[in-house]
């Protein structure tokens, strides 16, 4: 059961390109959701989901996904399939790993902060168009931290504070003089 949080009609499958859903979900999420093919930003935060549908890799359009404040486990592999996907907040969940499907994920920014994650698989490193990658107030210590992140990654803006470790010994690890380059260019071409 769901109830909608506006007073709009729920849209169809010719919603308009900038046609924005927000739900209150009561069990789980509406299988008809699904089906809008053309459908750009959802925001599912502040539900009790504990998993998407398999079919949730056909909203093909997605661009912004909010499925903040849920109870989701893990990051659903439902969001690799979607080429388009830039933004995707999973904060303030219960994912406690990042798995080896993460590095087929398209988005350009990560937000994973307040979770309960310890684990972070190395293929989060072969995203090929994220750019930041948020894991503040979780459970991570350094080692957990693949290195690939600041050496081989696209990724030039990495916030971790809070987590079981000192920010200051981030700065010791190999690879991160080239993720300080990376950041250092992003930080020059938004000045």
């Amino acid at each position: 059961m769901y109830r909608k949080k506006s007073n709009h009609k729920f849209c169809s499958t010719s919603c308009q390109l900038s046609c924005i859903i927000s739900f209150t979900i009561t069990s789980a999420l509406p299988e008809e959701l699904c089906r809008l093919k053309k459908l750009e930003t959802l925001h599912l935060n502040g539900n009790h989901l504990r998993q998407l549908p398999a079919a949730f890799g056909q909203l093909s359009a997605l661009k912004t996904l909010n499925l903040s404040g849920n109870q989701l486990r893990t990051v659903p592999t439902q969001l690799c399939g979607l080429r388009h996907l830039d933004v995707v907040d999973l904060s303030k969940n219960q994912i406690q790993n990042v798995p080896d499907s993460v590095g087929e994920l398209q988005a350009i920014e990560l937000n994973l902060n307040q979770n309960q994650i310890s684990q972070i698989s190395v293929q989060i490193s072969h995203c090929p168009r994220l750019k930041v990658l948020r894991l503040e107030e979780n459970c991570l210590e350094l080692s957990m931290l693949p290195q690939s992140i600041l050496s081989d990654s696209q990724i030039s803006l990495l916030a971790v504070e809070g987590n079981l470790f000192e920010i200051k010994k981030l700065r010791e690890l190999e690879g991160y003089d080239k993720y300080m380059e990376r950041f250092t260019a992003t930080k020059k071409k938004f000045a």
